[in-house]
């Protein structure tokens, strides 16, 4: 007999306690099933969490979310899609009513970049690789120096490093023309026209071997090699305006004349204005980004450390993405992605340390999988299903242990190449060099063993049975 959970039930079991007359619309991220509900009084959450593969419940921005997991949640959906035929939502129609500005400002910025992640991720390994293997001690020991390597393996591995940064505001541009709904081909070709070799290498201009051409005698005109917001911004206004010409331009010239003109203007508006502005101030918030990090005594790592964490649990986490592609692009490293990182360690750790010590069955099954869902990098079945629901104990040893890892980090000047990777595959960002890899993993396995060890010293007691509190809505 089959133990494989039965996906058709769980999604009846789900829809007969929420009311499939109280549903508006529903879709699901990575590992939540995302409901815009009516009435959010008229749902029963302990019933609720009763149901077999659920983990946790909450309600948030409008939604009534429920906790399955990753793959899980996908094969709930497809049959409660395939039973009730729920309004699909978009993100955008999602609870704008009750989300504030700030919150969906950054939700839609973060959706621009969230699809660059997995080649920058990529390419942060292409460098690591490259790091190990053009290392002078790794070839040392195969008998060879830097000046034996074939002019062919290096231009071929400098295509895999360099690309994707190169030619990073073209996605950036891609990106925003597509969630804002213009054509991405559009901006896609923007976002070349500001990197175009007939422009001054916005890195060769910083570094001295490079000077700008000056329009007007004033205006210094360079490439915006790794300038985020240059490229945000354009191709905001880009993909805005050719919605807007979409509507008011002729049948008969709408194919040739809108991306004549949204080309047009975009481009003047990024190299005449938006550029110069935009790119000097990048460039002082990366310095200080980089300044607040490197604070004596690692005060930077611990205050990210422990606010990182706190931004998750309210959905702010997604403003640290744009942040995280400035650092890489202008500097090659991402610091903040490794003070950010020791949140999943520590969260990870204390979920595993209930689900272990708690003589609840459903608790000890809900807990190990979020466990395992949580090194894997997703974070919500353990944050929201189990720490939370735990109490303010286990939330402050998870918030404190974060800090100190973060802390350590930052004392010792750990930094990624990359990021996307999270807990178990974190390490691949840290593989260019010996010093950083080992340290990071040590201060990994530090944060989770204090985590774990506080849990039992402090939120568990022996002498009662361990049973989360119900979630507070």
């Amino acid at each position: 007999m089959s133990n494989l959970p039965n996906y058709q039930e769980i999604a009846k079991k789900i829809v007969a306690i929420v009311g499939d007359d109280n549903i508006v619309s529903a879709t699901h991220c990575a590992t939540r099933l995302r409901l815009q509900v009516k009435d959010r009084k008229a749902i029963d959450d302990d019933q609720m969490q009763e149901v077999e593969e659920v983990k946790g419940v909450f309600y948030n921005a409008g939604q009534y979310q429920i906790i399955l997991g990753s793959g899980i949640v996908n094969k709930v959906y497809a049959e409660m899609q395939a039973l009730y035929s729920h309004k699909e939502a978009s993100k955008d129609e999602i609870a704008m009513d009750e989300s504030s500005a700030l919150q969906r400002g950054v939700r839609n910025i973060a959706d621009i970049f969230v699809p660059i992640i997995p080649i920058l991720g990529a390419t942060g390994l292409f460098l690591g690789l490259k790091g190990v293997l053009f290392n002078e001690t790794v070839l040392g020991a195969m008998g060879l120096t830097p000046d034996a390597i074939p002019a062919w393996l290096s231009a071929s591995v400098t295509v895999l490093t360099d690309t994707a940064f190169g030619f990073l505001t073209a996605f950036i541009c891609w990106s925003a023309f597509k969630k804002i709904g213009g054509l991405p081909i559009i901006g896609f070709l923007i976002g070349l026209m500001l990197v175009s070799p007939a422009l001054p290498n916005a890195y060769a201009v910083a570094g001295g071997t490079a000077e700008p051409i000056m329009a007007f005698g004033v205006i210094p005109l360079v490439g915006y090699q790794g300038s985020i917001l240059t490229a945000l911004i354009t191709g905001i206004i880009g993909a805005n305006l050719e919605k807007k010409l979409r509507k008011v331009m002729p049948n008969a010239m709408d194919l040739i004349f809108t991306p004549f003109v949204v080309i047009l203007v975009s481009v003047f508006i990024a190299l005449f204005v938006l550029g110069p502005l935009v790119h000097g101030f990048e460039a002082q918030a990366v310095k200080l980004i980089e300044l607040f990090l490197h604070l004596p005594l690692g005060i930077g790592g611990l205050i990210i450390g422990f606010l990182y964490p706190i931004a998750v649990m309210t959905g702010m986490h997604h403003m640290f993405i744009m942040i995280e592609t400035s650092l890489i692009a202008s500097t090659g490293f991402n610091p903040l992605i490794t003070v950010c990182a020791m949140y999943g360690f520590a969260n990870a750790a204390v979920c595993l340390a209930i689900a272990l010590r708690t003589n609840s069955a459903a608790v000890k099954t809900a807990g190990i999988s979020a466990t395992v869902t949580q090194m894997l990098g997703i974070s919500e079945p353990a944050l929201f299903g189990v720490v939370m629901r735990t109490g303010m104990k286990a939330i402050g040893v998870m918030l404190a242990s974060s800090a100190l890892g973060g802390m350590a980090l930052s004392l010792l000047g750990i930094q990624a190449n990359s990021y996307g990777l999270a807990v178990l595959l974190s390490p691949l960002m840290y593989i260019y060099d010996p010093y950083q890899l080992t340290m990071y993993v040590v201060i990994g396995i530090a944060t989770f063993i204090l985590a774990f060890v506080l849990t039992n010293l402090l939120v568990i007691k022996k002498e009662t049975v361990m049973a989360p509190a119900k979630t507070q809505q």
